[in-house]
């Protein structure tokens, strides 16, 4: 699978414009995952004209190797877990606390950072359209889904640039519809690789990408 985006913006306004064909009456509300997922979001909310909020997901990192990841947990405090690998790996459930501790305390210091810039907008009977920058394991996106899903959302659209077959068949049969132009049937996957810009995306310039965001909602 070559690169077929030039960068995450370049992804988002693909995204935008496949989304924007299918006539919206009402505006949808955008929920971008960070870091990598804001920016891919951003073009969408304004092909749409839409809402823009972020939903904060973290994965669970196993302990010794933390690039790896056994489930996920939002903002909002559903936790998933890949439970055939927490098998696998034997992690018992006092690692498995800890690690969901550990996690639930860098999502609470992101809320700080982003405070006044989130949270804005509830998913309560909006058409919800979920924005990352790729599906790897799709665990991210599952924990994602099965939050707004508590919120009781009129539906709920999945849009990301790249994705794993195993991730499409994992997210596909919950979510209400799921877009994504690229995906990658090969044995090994990477969200990099549909790419031809790719780079790890802080924080500061997540917070940066909102604040201008909202100011020019306010002009």
């Amino acid at each position: 699978m070559g690169a077929q985006y030039p960068n995450r913006s370049g992804a988002g306004q693909v995204i935008g414009e496949l989304l924007q064909e299918q006539g919206f009456h009402t505006s949808p509300l955008i929920l971008a995952i960070p870091n990598g997922g804001l920016a891919v979001a951003l073009p969408i909310a304004r092909v749409l004209n839409a809402d823009l909020d972020l939903l904060i997901v973290r994965k669970l990192q196993i302990p010794y190797n933390p690039e790896a990841g056994f489930g996920a947990i939002t903002s909002l405090g559903t936790v998933i877990l890949n439970q055939p690998l927490v098998d696998r790996i034997g992690l018992t459930e006092v690692d498995i606390q800890q690690v969901i501790q550990k996690t639930q305390g860098q999502i609470d210091q992101r809320k700080i950072a982003y405070e006044g810039l989130v949270g804005l907008y509830s998913p309560e009977n909006r058409i919800v359209v979920l924005v990352d920058d790729g599906l790897a394991s799709g665990y991210t996106m599952l924990a994602a889904i099965q939050s707004v899903q508590q919120l009781s959302p009129q539906r709920i659209i999945v849009a990301v640039p790249t994705a794993s077959a195993s991730a499409i068949a994992k997210v596909q049969p919950i979510a209400d519809e799921l877009i994504c132009p690229n995906v990658g049937t090969g044995y090994v996957f990477a969200v990099a690789d549909a790419y031809q810009n790719w780079y790890d995306v802080s924080e500061e310039e997540v917070i940066e990408q909102l604040r201008e965001f909202r100011r020019k909602q306010e002009l």
